[in-house]
C-alpha cells in the first residue's frame, strides 16, 4: 500500500475527527478538510479539532467550507457524511481524477447506480462497514448461508445510535446481500424490511430484517440462522469508532494505486 495524502469530509464530525486521528498516527498526509458551508468551524486552523496529537503535521491547513476549496488531483477523499453528499463529493473527485473511500450509507437505487458510472472514471472503495471484523462477519454470514438448508429462516438484527437516520444500517444490508448471495437469491426478491399487525406467517427463504435505535450505540450486528431444533447466530459489536477510521484510512493507502473501478472493503482485505 502506498501512504497517499488524504482529504477528509465533515471533518467535524464524531467520524470526520477519527479519521483525522487514525491518519495522523499512520503518518498519512492530509492535504486538506472541509465541512458544511454553514459550520462554525469553517476556516478555522485544522489542527484546533485535535485533543493530544501533535498538531505540527497540520501546521498552515483550515477546515474549508466546501470540497472545491481543498481539491487536489493528486489525492483520495475520505467521505462519510451522508447519502446526497458523498455522492456529490464522489463526482468532483471523479471528474477531477481523485481517488475516494465512501463510508456514508442510505443510498437509493439511483445513487447506487451512479456510483457505478462515476467508478468507470476513477477507483472508488464504497462500503457500508469498513472494519475488518464486519467483513469478515460477511463472508462467514454467506459460507453459512450456503451451507444451511433453507430451512433455516435468516433474521439480520442490527442496533445503532439514536442519532442515525437510515435503517437498516449499510452493514445489515451488506450482511443481507452476503446471506442472499450464499443462498443463490437477491436479496430485493428476499428482504422483508418491515413487520407490523398482522403479517401472516413467515414465508419460506425471507431474509428478515429489524433495527434498534438508542442511546450511543455505535454498531451492534447479528445475523440469526433459526431452524426448528437449533440457532446460529454470528455476532459482531463495535467498540470505537476508530475501527472505522482505521478501516477507511488503510483503504484509501489501498485505492491510490488502483485502477478506475468500483471496490469494497473486501477487495481491500484481500478476502
Amino acid at each position: 500500500m502506498t501512504k497517499p495524502s488524504i482529504i477528509i469530509a465533515g471533518v467535524a464530525g464524531r467520524m470526520g475527527r477519527a479519521i483525522l486521528g487514525s491518519a495522523l498516527e499512520k503518518g498519512v498526509t492530509i492535504a486538506g478538510a472541509f465541512d458544511r458551508p454553514d459550520a462554525s468551524c469553517a476556516g478555522d486552523a485544522l489542527s484546533t479539532l485535535l485533543s493530544d496529537a501533535d498538531p505540527a503535521p497540520l501546521t498552515g491547513l483550515k477546515i474549508a467550507d466546501s470540497y472545491e476549496a481543498v481539491f487536489q488531483k493528486q489525492s483520495v477523499l475520505i467521505d462519510f457524511t451522508s447519502a446526497e453528499a458523498s455522492l456529490r463529493h464522489a463526482s468532483i473527485a471523479a471528474d477531477g481524477g481523485a481517488c475516494a473511500v465512501i463510508g456514508a450509507t442510505g443510498f437509493c437505487e439511483d445513487q447506487e447506480k451512479a456510483f457505478g458510472l462515476l467508478a468507470e472514471k476513477t477507483a472508488l472503495v464504497k462500503a457500508g462497514n469498513m472494519s475488518l471484523g464486519v467483513n469478515l462477519l460477511c463472508a462467514l454470514v454467506e459460507r453459512a448461508a450456503q451451507i444451511l438448508p433453507e430451512e433455516f429462516d435468516i433474521e439480520i438484527v442490527e442496533g445503532h445510535h439514536r442519532r442515525k437516520t437510515d435503517a437498516p444500517s449499510g452493514t445489515a444490508l451488506m450482511m443481507g446481500e452476503a446471506a442472499a448471495a450464499g443462498r443463490g437469491v437477491a436479496l430485493r426478491d428476499k428482504a422483508v424490511k418491515a413487520r407490523d399487525g398482522d403479517t401472516g406467517p413467515r414465508a419460506d427463504g425471507d431474509i428478515g430484517f429489524a433495527v434498534i435505535r438508542g442511546g450511543g450505540i455505535i454498531g451492534d450486528h447479528d445475523a440469526v440462522f433459526a431452524g426448528a431444533r437449533e440457532v446460529l447466530t454470528l455476532s459482531h459489536r463495535a467498540l470505537d469508532r476508530k475501527l472505522f477510521a482505521d478501516g477507511a484510512v488503510r483503504a484509501a493507502q489501498w485505492v491510490a494505486s488502483r485502477r478506475p473501478g468500483l471496490y469494497d472493503m473486501r477487495s481491500v482485505l484481500g478476502f
